[in-house]
């Protein structure tokens, strides 16, 4: 099985939404939800993507040589490389029945283990998809990040404890999908959450708490405030709210405001190792991928994941050798302009 095979086996089986474009760029399915686009116009999906090409890699291959090593850490865990899939939920609705969240969430899972990464989970209106990714987890030994959306509080305390009994080794939470009309509609509303309401979410257990959805450093000053142990920059691959900055446009000055202090991880238009590089560059510890582990499940299941990650991985370390970086802790903003 090959990268290819898998793009052209997800066409015949994602559904008539995601076209598995050679680009993903969000152009061609902008506004397309249900579906991969972005909201309205498509622009923060599509900004995503285009903000990401106008950074470039300093070339350099005059230092003596050693060996690249891309691998990174994350809340005490080892990992082939810092990069981790996004969490993924409604596949069903968004892309086919081929898979539903459930066997879409064990594929992620497993493939990503087997490469060195791990991979986020989601959850849902049914109780039973949230129960089933734990259940994978837990299967897993706890290598996997449970995401639960932005309900309650109690039922978000009941979830992480959830998390924790399963040995996850992190929870966390998308506070931007309290922008997801597609959740009230199913009668399960969602909103955002406070400084106080956040402190008692990270208080509940004792795993690192992980608040996905921050996109301003006076966010992530509030996320750090309120417990948080990490954050990912995001806008929800721009389908919550139409025409927000690019994450990596505000992944600097997040950085400059939490750095050191925080884990900081991004997504959002990341596609290969060289867009991996170029936010390890401005300051973040991981990148989480979302899309493309979407043709990855519905092109080659589990493996069709590991061959995506391999693939990622060594993309990045090509970048590496060439810009003169060994390690992880190499890469910083003198390799990009």
């Amino acid at each position: 099985m090959t990268y290819q095979a898998i793009r052209n086996a997800a066409r015949q089986n994602i559904g008539p939404y995601c076209k598995v474009c050679p680009e993903c760029n969000g152009v061609a399915c902008k506004g397309c939800i249900p579906g991969p686009g972005g909201k309205g116009t498509g622009l923060g999906f599509i900004r995503n993507y285009q903000e990401l090409r106008k950074f470039r890699l300093v070339l350099d291959t005059v230092y003596a040589a050693s060996p690249v090593s891309t691998e990174a850490s994350l809340f005490g865990r080892s990992f082939a490389l810092p990069v981790f899939a996004a969490p993924v939920g409604a596949v069903g609705l968004h892309y086919s029945d081929v898979h539903d969240d459930l066997s879409y969430s064990k594929a992620v899972l497993e493939g990503c283990k087997t490469a060195g990464s791990a991979a986020f989970t989601g959850d849902g209106v049914k109780d039973e998809v949230y129960r089933g990714t734990i259940d994978a987890i837990r299967s897993m030994g706890g290598h996997g990040i449970p995401t639960i959306k932005p309900w309650s509080v109690d039922e978000v305390i009941v979830k992480a404890r959830m998390a924790e009994d399963a040995g996850a080794f992190a929870f966390a939470m998308d506070i931007d999908a309290a922008g997801l009309a597609v959740l009230a509609m199913q009668g399960k509303p969602v909103s955002p959450m406070s400084v106080t309401m956040l402190s008692r979410i990270a208080a509940s257990v004792k795993l690192p708490f992980i608040l996905k959805g921050v996109m301003t450093p006076s966010g992530a000053l509030k996320a750090l405030e309120a417990g948080a142990k990490g954050i990912v920059v995001s806008n929800h691959g721009g389908r919550v709210l139409d025409e927000t900055p690019s994450t990596i446009e505000v992944l600097s000055d997040i950085v400059e405001a939490v750095g050191g202090r925080m884990t900081v991880l991004v997504d959002g238009g990341f596609r290969t190792g060289l867009d991996v590089f170029k936010a390890l560059a401005l300051g973040a510890d991981g990148v989480l991928i979302g899309r493309p582990f979407t043709w990855c499940v519905y092109g080659g299941g589990a493996e069709g994941v590991r061959l995506y990650v391999e693939k990622v991985r060594a993309e990045l370390a090509e970048a590496m050798l060439m810009t003169g970086a060994s390690s992880i802790d190499d890469i910083n903003p003198t390799k990009i302009c």
